[in-house]
C-alpha cells in the first residue's frame, strides 16, 4: 500500500536520507569509535573520526525529526535547515568555550556525564557536511512511499541514530589512584571519573599498568596481576630506599609535596612540591576540579632500583598524574599513560605549571563576572531599600530584595568549588545572574514610585557599575594568577563594595517624601465629568456632554445655599 505523495510531505524523502548507505556507515562508525576505539586509542585521530561521523549522521536525523514534528514541511526545506543548523551549531560550539560548556550541560542532562570541548582544529572536519549533502541528492530520488517500510525504518534506524548522537563516549578525567611493587617491578593504578561523586578512592578502583623493565615501558596488568595488586590494599605514604636505609621519602597528605629524610625519618626536608597557591591555579585550569586539597594531592609512593644504578621514585598525585624521580635525582611530572590499555602505552605531557590566563579558565571567568555583578546588584538593592524607606514605603521590599540576593549568593557559593562545571554554568546563567539583575531592577522601579528622582536613578546605576568594576579588579588578577588563591581575591572584592555602600547611603537624601505623597494622594477630578455637579476644577470637555447654554446659570455650591 502506498500513500499519495504530495509536494508538502517530506517524511518519505528524509527517511530515505536517514537510511542511505553513507548515513548508515556513519552511524556504525560513530558507535564503534565512541564506545570502542576511543577507549583503546584515545587521541586526536579518534576524536576527529567522531566529528566526521557525527556531521554525516546529524543532518538526516534532524531532517527526519523536523518532518515528523511538522508533517507538511517540504523535504528540501527540512534538509536545508538541518544542514545549516548542524554546521552553524558545530562551528559555534567548537569555537566558543561558553557554547561548549552549554553543550556539555545539555548533553549531561540528556545522556549522563558528557564533555564537549572547544577545539578550533575540529573545524577542519566541517567538509564532512558535503558528504551529507551528496547522500541527500542521491536519496531524494527514492522516497520511501510504503507506509510499512516507513514504520520499519523508524523503529529500526531512528532509535540507534538518536542514541549514537546523544550517548557519546564516557568522559575521561584520568586520576592517578595509587602505586605498588609487583615482584620488584613498578605498577601504577589509574582510574577516571566525572566529579567528586565517582572519583576513584582506592587503587582497586582503577586499572593497573605494570612495567617489566624498571619503568621504561608499560603494559596493562593481567587478570591475575590485577588480583594480586588489588589485594595489597592502599599504597605507602612513606618508604625508604632498600640499599640506603637512611634515605626515606614520604608523600605529604593534602598537598602536592614529597619530603625527603637522610637520617631514617628523624628530620625531613622538602624534596619536591607545588605550592598551595600554584596548585589551586593549576587545578582550576582543569575540568571539574572539586576539592583541590583532596584530588590534587600526593597519595602514595614506591621506591625501586633504577636500571642503571641508584633508585627511582613514583608518586601518585591524584588528578595531577604521576610524579617521577629519576636516578639522577631530578623530579618530573609525568602526567598519565596515553593508550594505557594497549601494549604501547606512552606518557602524555601534563598541564604546564606556568602560563595560562582567563582564556584557559573560562568557568572561573564566568564565576568572576557573576560575583562582581552580584555584588553590584546587592549595593543597588541596598540603595533601593533606603530610598523606599525614606519615601515612607513598605519595609518588606528591602526584606524581599535582601532574601533574593542571599539566595543568589548561596547558589554562587555552592558552585564556586566547581564540582561539576556543567552544573556551575547552568546555575549561574539560570539562577544567580537573572535573580540579581531582576531584583535590582524591581527595587529601582519601586524607589522611583516612592519619590526617587531621575538623578537618584543615575547615581544608583553609577554605584552598581562602580562596585562591579572595583570588585572585578582583584578577580581579574586572580584569573591571571595574582593573587593566586581565590579566598584572597574574594575578600578583596568584598572590601571593594564599601564605596558603593557609602554612595547608596548618601544618595538616599535625593529622595523627596513630599513628591511621593503628592504623586499618590493628589486629588483628581472625576472622569467623565457630570455637567450638573459643582466643581472645584474646570470641567473636562467630553464629546458625550454638549456645552451648556450661557443663559443657564451654574448651580450654587453647597456653601451658597440658604439655611433651612
Amino acid at each position: 500500500m502506498t500513500d499519495p505523495e504530495t509536494p508538502h510531505d517530506g517524511a518519505p524523502t528524509t527517511l530515505s536520507w536517514l537510511c542511505h548507505p553513507t548515513t548508515l556507515l556513519a552511524l556504525a562508525l560513530l558507535l564503534v569509535n565512541d564506545h570502542v576505539l576511543k577507549h583503546a586509542f584515545p587521541g586526536p585521530l579518534t576524536g576527529k573520526l567522531s566529528d566526521v561521523a557525527g556531521l554525516v549522521l546529524a543532518p538526516p536525523l534532524v531532517a527526519v525529526l523536523l518532518t515528523l514534528l511538522v508533517p507538511r514541511l517540504p523535504a528540501r526545506a527540512a534538509a536545508l535547515v538541518a544542514l545549516a543548523s548542524v554546521g552553524a551549531g558545530f562551528a559555534v560550539v567548537k569555537s566558543s568555550g561558553y557554547a561548549a560548556e552549554l553543550a556539555s550541560s545539555a548533553w549531561t542532562v540528556l545522556a549522563g556525564p558528557s564533555l564537549v570541548r572547544a577545539d578550533r582544529t575540529d573545524l577542519l572536519t566541517l567538509p564532512a557536511l558535503a558528504l551529507a549533502w551528496w547522500s541527500w541528492t542521491r536519496s531524494r530520488r527514492r522516497p520511501v512511499r510504503r507506509r510499512t517500510a516507513r514504520t520499519v525504518r523508524l523503529l529500526v534506524v531512528l532509535p540507534p541514530a538518536v542514541l549514537a548522537v546523544a550517548a557519546t563516549s564516557a568522559v575521561y578525567y584520568p586520576y592517578a589512584v595509587g602505586t605498588a611493587l609487583l615482584d620488584g617491578q613498578p605498577a601504577i593504578s589509574t582510574g577516571s571519573g566525572y566529579n567528586s561523586r565517582d572519583w576513584p578512592t582506592r587503587p582497586a578502583d582503577g586499572s593497573w599498568s605494570v612495567s617489566e623493565n624498571r619503568g621504561i615501558t608499560w603494559r596493562p596488568a593481567t587478570a591475575s596481576e590485577e588480583q594480586r595488586l588489588s589485594g595489597q590494599g592502599a599504597g605507602q605514604r612513606q618508604a625508604c630506599v632498600p640499599a640506603e636505609p637512611q634515605r626515606c621519602y614520604r608523600a605529604v597528605e593534602g598537598h602536592l609535596r614529597v619530603e625527603q629524610s637522610d637520617d631514617a625519618g628523624t628530620t625531613w626536608r622538602v624534596a619536591w612540591e607545588v605550592s598551595d597557591a600554584r596548585r589551586e591555579e593549576l587545578a582550576r585550569r582543569s575540568y571539574n576540579p572539586g576539592d583541590v586539597r583532596r584530588h590534587f594531592a600526593s597519595r602514595d609512593l614506591i621506591i625501586y632500583p633504577a636500571a642503571g644504578g641508584g633508585h627511582e621514585v613514583l608518586v601518585a598525585n591524584g588528578r595531577d598524574g604521576i610524579l617521577h624521580r629519576g636516578s639522577d635525582g631530578a623530579w618530573q611530572r609525568k602526567g598519565f599513560l596515553e593508550g594505557r590499555f594497549s601494549t604501547q602505552a606512552r606518557w602524555e605531557d601534563p598541564p604546564p605549571m606556568d602560563g595560562g590566563g582567563p582564556g584557559d579558565r573560562q568557568t572561573d571567568l564566568l564565576l568572576a563576572v557573576a560575583l562582581a555583578l552580584t555584588l553590584g546588584c546587592t549595593v543597588t538593592v541596598l540603595a533601593g531599600h533606603l530610598a523606599i524607606r525614606r519615601g515612607e514605603g513598605p519595609g518588606w521590599w528591602g526584606f524581599a530584595g535582601g532574601l533574593s540576593m542571599l539566595i543568589a549568593a548561596a547558589v554562587l557559593t555552592a558552585v564556586w568549588d566547581r564540582e561539576d562545571d556543567g552544573l556551575t554554568f547552568m546555575a549561574l546563567t539560570a539562577v544567580t545572574l537573572p535573580m540579581g539583575v531582576l531584583t535590582a531592577a524591581a527595587l529601582l522601579v519601586r524607589a522611583r514610585y516612592q519619590g526617587a528622582s531621575s538623578r537618584w536613578i543615575g547615581w544608583a546605576l553609577t554605584g552598581l557599575l562602580l562596585t562591579a568594576l572595583l570588585s572585578g579588579l582583584p578577580l581579574a588578577g586572580w584569573l591571571v594568577g595574582n593573587p593566586p588563591q581565590s579566598r584572597i581575591a574574594v575578600a578583596i572584592a568584598l572590601l571593594a563594595t564599601v564605596p558603593g555602600v557609602l554612595l547608596a547611603i548618601r544618595i538616599s537624601r535625593l529622595v523627596d517624601p513630599a513628591r511621593a505623597y503628592e504623586r499618590r494622594y493628589r486629588p483628581r477630578p472625576p472622569y467623565p465629568p457630570d455637567p450638573n455637579a459643582p466643581y472645584a476644577y474646570p470641567p473636562y470637555p467630553h464629546p458625550s456632554h454638549p456645552p451648556r447654554s450661557p443663559a443657564v446659570p451654574d448651580p450654587p455650591y453647597p456653601s451658597q445655599l440658604p439655611p433651612r
